[in-house]
């Protein structure tokens, strides 16, 4: 964590006072964040997403800064998560129904493309179409298969995607955040105080959490080979307790029953 920078804060006359429990020390004019609570802080979040995944709930990874943008598109890709890695659409958790048409949008192309429509429209219509098609992929195609809302966000900086934590919390979602000494850490759920702005930390940060986030995955997928395996075995013993002596006992009850009279 020392080599990938994770403990450099920002410059100590920019910080907020309620990172004040995360703050160790200040040198150089930069505030440097406490790594043990740093580690703990980690290891919670990386709980919390281990055990959404293996309910099988989604994580939206947030991130559209330019030092994280790639290594977080990457890595939530790898555990099959959904990620917004260019722009927050405003309304995207709020209005989601309306993102929803959007998606069904980019889905209706690909199968006028698949189906031999597109080819029959005209050369204008099919640039404009073409245009749409790469606007809507661009800042939705990493959320094409998210059919409901998340059950999680994971945002790297809490200041740039301010708009995301505001949406979540409106909802009652779930925030875990990459926290920097100058940002709020009122509005997050589970906080992981750290450097924000170091590619480096984002991308030890999100290799740890997503190794979580794929153990939960694998659990699943054990749980549920468990369970396809025990349901033959049921079928097979249910015949079995299907026999008929109870019938024929109760038969026999009947017609002793006009004898005793």
């Amino acid at each position: 964590m020392l080599d990938a920078g994770v403990h450099f804060g920002h410059l100590a006359r920019k910080w907020n006072p309620k990172m004040a429990p995360y703050i160790f020390d200040q040198k150089n004019g930069i505030h440097i964040i406490d790594l043990h609570k740093s580690v703990v802080k980690i290891d919670e979040a990386a709980e919390v997403l281990k055990e959404l995944a293996r309910s099988g709930r989604k994580v939206l990874f947030v991130a559209t800064k330019k030092q994280a943008k790639d290594v977080v598109a990457e890595k939530a890709t790898a555990v099959n998560m959904p990620s917004v890695t260019e722009r927050w659409p405003g309304g995207m958790l709020t209005n989601f129904p309306t993102i929803r048409k959007a998606v069904k949008k980019m889905n209706t192309i690909d199968k006028m493309k698949e189906d031999g429509t597109f080819e029959k429209l005209a050369k204008r219509e099919r640039l404009q179409v073409e245009r749409q098609r790469a606007k809507l992929e661009k800042n939705l195609g990493s959320i094409r298969d998210m059919s409901r809302l998340p059950s999680a966000l994971f945002v790297v900086d809490v200041q740039k995607e301010a708009n995301a934590v505001k949406e979540a919390n409106r909802l009652n979602i779930p925030v875990i955040a990459m926290v920097d000494t100058c940002c709020d850490p009122t509005p997050i759920d589970y906080v992981i105080p750290a450097n924000d702005d170091a590619t480096k930390s984002i991308a030890l940060i999100m290799d740890v959490l997503c190794k979580a986030i794929q153990e939960g995955l694998d659990e699943r997928k054990l749980e549920k080979e468990k369970e396809a395996a025990a349901e033959p075995a049921q079928e097979s013993a249910a015949p079995g307790k299907k026999l008929r002596p109870r019938r024929s006992a109760k038969v026999e009850v009947e017609e002793e029953a006009p004898a005793a009279e």
